[in-house]
């Protein structure tokens, strides 16, 4: 199941206390203080697991601890750091601090096993001997141990890809993901068979590859919460890349992407920046007899209006899906060479 928010609470270790302890030992008198430390509580820390794509792990616990730390005991022994708790979480999670009514990022998560600590461990109590002085040779007095931190987190996944594919609902967005990569998402012919965001790996040859995230399909107003809203138009933040599939049998192709740039646009301006790719879909379902009719006419639509290029696919017969990919990946490429 995909899960790309929750909301948990998380809390650190007590500190162990301080011990009051005095010398015990045959010939001495009156040993003096040998109190030790208590142990420092354990935190809570995010790592990054790049083989995860879902917050799930998140959806039915809600509150996790770390252990807290041991008391100090005598003879100067200090008291066991309390053990962390270790928040696996996928790549591109945001954390937020929710607590007391406040939204504050707290960081975010881009690369596997990076660590983010969540909530700071109390400190270890001091022991007696630590407040012997000349004066009171003898404290029969230690420090508790620091108080935990209990903070609640707001959780957000926004998947990293490197190709977004983009388009409105049964463009074929599923059907061309299986057919290029190993993911398996459900198909069938009807609106919204996608309700969730989906990785696949694109093998281009032996040793080049690229990620691509299918997400849900988009209609217009989307960006104003119509249809799945903007339930998964955060995952286009971090892709890339942008790929939109269009149907070849719309109405309007051409108006079909004015609206999915329009909605996306709407929703973040710095969309419009990404590289991008136009390619028309379900070639197949076009008679050999109409095809460079059609092509040519849009061709020259999105060449004379938006000086864009258009490609046409089909998932199903493999039309230029070979082409697709290599162009995909060598896009993913000058984007990654430019950022550098």
């Amino acid at each position: 199941m995909f899960i790309d928010y929750s909301r948990i609470k998380v809390e650190s270790g007590r500190g162990g206390s301080g011990s009051v302890s005095f010398r015990r030992e045959k010939f001495v008198a009156k040993g003096g203080p040998d109190g030790g430390d208590g142990g420092r509580g354990g935190d809570v820390i995010a790592v990054g697991d790049e083989n995860l794509n879902t917050l799930i792990a998140f959806r039915y616990n809600k509150l996790f601890k770390a252990k807290r730390g041991a008391h100090g005991e005598g003879s100067n022994c200090t008291g066991k750091t309390g053990e962390d708790n270790t928040l696996r979480m996928p790549l591109g999670t945001i954390i937020y601090d929710i607590t007391d009514g406040k939204h504050e990022k707290m960081g975010e998560i881009t690369e596997h096993r990076e660590e983010l600590i969540l909530a700071v461990g109390g400190n270890g109590g001091r022991g007696n001997k630590r407040f012997a002085t000349a004066t009171n040779k003898s404290p029969r007095y230690a420090k508790p141990g620091g108080e935990p931190q209990l903070l609640e987190l707001e959780l957000e996944l926004r998947l990293m890809a490197d190709v977004g594919l983009v388009g409105f609902p049964n463009a074929g967005k599923s059907t061309l993901i299986s057919r290029i990569s190993q993911a398996h998402p459900k198909i069938a012919d009807y609106e919204f068979t996608t309700l969730a965001p989906s990785l696949g790996v694109v093998a281009v040859t032996e040793f080049e590859s690229f990620v691509m995230a299918d997400i849900p399909g988009i209609i217009e107003g989307a960006s104003d919460g119509k249809g799945l809203g903007i339930q998964f138009l955060r995952h286009i933040e971090r892709t890339k890349t942008l790929l939109f599939l269009i149907d070849i049998n719309s109405n309007d192709p051409f108006d079909d992407y004015q609206v999915l740039k329009k909605e996306l646009h709407t929703y973040d301006p710095y969309l419009d920046k990404k590289k991008h790719m136009i390619v028309l879909s379900k070639l197949d379902t076009v008679t050999e007899e109409d095809r460079d009719e059609i092509f040519n006419l849009l061709k020259k639509e999105f060449e004379e209006k938006l000086q864009e290029n258009i490609l046409t696919i089909s998932s199903v017969s493999g039309d230029n899906i070979k082409k697709l990919c290599r162009d995909l990946y060598e896009m993913v490429k000058l984007e990654e060479s430019e950022v550098e």
